[in-house]
């Protein structure tokens, strides 16, 4: 049949490649906006966890420089809870978010400690699906100086602009959270440096920074 020899020649390769990109973005998507991005535990909560995880707290802790002596931790006055060093209450979420990035309108959730790796997996993925879609549109527009061509291929044209612009969205959203992710820093942190007492009082500019090999290995890996 016409499939089969499809099939064969390696025709169908493409659209089902293209296809499982679509699906791994929708449900990259949903995992992403669905999880839990670092939400701060209560101290019975936190006690639990940390005997869970207590090789991983340990790790983790190794990572995290001192707290200046000048510095004091705070309680939320939001939650009511006990919050780490770079964490943040999300007035949208109503929680305090460990390692606290940003707060995405795209996915109704927090950017945090959780799942910011997979975030930036996401996008990534997003990104190929859009160049892609772009690429299939451009392919399919035959300019010509006619009201009837115009009339033929205005929602193709209308599509391939929006991907467009959907596209230089999500690439320089990428490349701004790489960014900030090989300095070893989060976006509410590069905005309000100033106003961020570990920071603010800190002798470093950024006492988080490790180098960019050893951020990107710690934040990936």
């Amino acid at each position: 049949s016409d499939l089969q020899k499809q099939e064969e020649s390696g025709e169908l390769l493409q659209p089902l490649i293209f296809i499982s990109l679509v699906v791994c973005s929708v449900l990259l998507y949903f995992k992403v906006s669905l999880m839990d991005p670092g939400f701060v535990q209560s101290e019975e909560e936190a006690k639990v966890y940390h005997f869970m995880n207590g090789r991983k707290c340990e790790e983790q802790s190794m990572v995290i420089p001192q707290i200046p002596s000048n510095i004091k931790m705070r309680h939320c006055g939001y939650c009511l809870v006990k919050q780490p060093m770079r964490a943040k209450h999300c007035q949208l979420c109503q929680h305090c978010v460990r390692r606290y990035d940003h707060h995405c309108p795209w996915i109704e959730n927090c950017v945090g400690e959780n799942n910011h790796p997979l975030f930036i997996v996401y996008l990534s993925v997003q990104l190929v699906v859009l160049l892609w879609g772009g690429h299939v549109a451009w392919s399919g527009l035959y300019f010509e100086q006619s009201w009837d061509w115009l009339q033929h291929n205005i929602l193709l044209l209308m599509s391939f602009l929006l991907i467009v612009i959907f596209t230089i969205v999500v690439l320089l959203l990428l490349i701004s959270h790489l960014y900030l992710i090989s300095c070893n820093t989060t976006t509410w942190e590069f905005m309000s440096h100033h106003r961020i007492s570990y920071l603010r009082h800190s002798e470093l500019e950024n006492p988080f920074d490790q180098g960019v090999v050893l951020n990107l290995w710690r934040f990936f890996c």
